[in-house]
């Protein structure tokens, strides 16, 4: 059967402000006189991965950084913004989960984000959002290799004993794109709100997420 795999927690519900108020929040901490505008962060979405974000914004300004331990202050103030935030799914998106299960796809989430923010998240989004609604949840635990290593991706076929040509991926980020491609799997582009301008090659981009656009897609 067909499958709609959702590739990152802010294909989903859009994290993405909450996650660079984060970043910022972490620097602080840290005692960094750092602070990323939209328009810096939009930039550094070009590329995957929060911590090497940090370690390589780091080399670029000569400065010695414990990546590592920002990303983990700021994950940790993530999931608190996440807890106290009002989420709601974005557009389309509790709509096709939906209309996918009543024609009889699978429905899963495949990210490289750690499984306490893709609990944060689906704890944020519930009850219209549950793990329930996905047959198969990837995080970072899950595989060796991050995206856009097409790592993930292949696990969840297995998982789901699917054909890379039977499902559509969701992607808000060029990594992901690049992971899904690797993997063979169709990839629809749902840009975030610091991600939408991005070049996402040949990927289709869409506003609004809705099986009827996604369906070509799963040949």
């Amino acid at each position: 059967m067909p499958a709609v795999l959702f590739g990152s927690i802010s294909t989903v519900a859009d994290t993405s402000e909450l996650q660079r108020d984060a970043f910022n929040r972490a620097f602080a901490a840290h005692g960094l006189d750092w602070h990323w505008e939209r328009e810096d962060y939009r930039a550094l979405l070009e590329d995957s991965g929060g911590a090497d974000r940090v370690a390589g914004y780091a080399r670029a300004r000569d400065q010695q950084v414990d990546a590592a331990a920002v990303h983990a202050t700021k994950s940790q103030l993530f999931r608190e913004s996440l807890a106290a935030a009002r989420l709601d799914p974005r557009p389309g998106v509790r709509d096709t989960i939906a209309a996918a299960r009543e024609r009889g796809w699978s429905v899963g989430l495949v990210t490289t984000t750690s499984p306490a923010n893709v609990a944060a998240l689906l704890d944020a989004l519930a009850p219209a959002i549950g793990a329930g609604d996905f047959d198969v949840i990837l995080d970072a635990d899950s595989v060796a290799r991050p995206k856009p290593d097409p790592d993930a991706y292949a696990a969840a076929l297995e998982r789901l004993a699917e054909q890379p040509g039977a499902c559509v991926a969701v992607e808000d980020n060029r990594g992901g794109v690049a992971a899904a491609a690797a993997a063979g799997v169709t990839c629809v582009a749902f840009p975030n709100a610091n991600t939408a301008g991005h070049d996402f090659g040949d990927a289709r981009v869409v506003e609004r997420l809705d099986l009827a656009d996604l369906a070509p897609a799963a040949r």
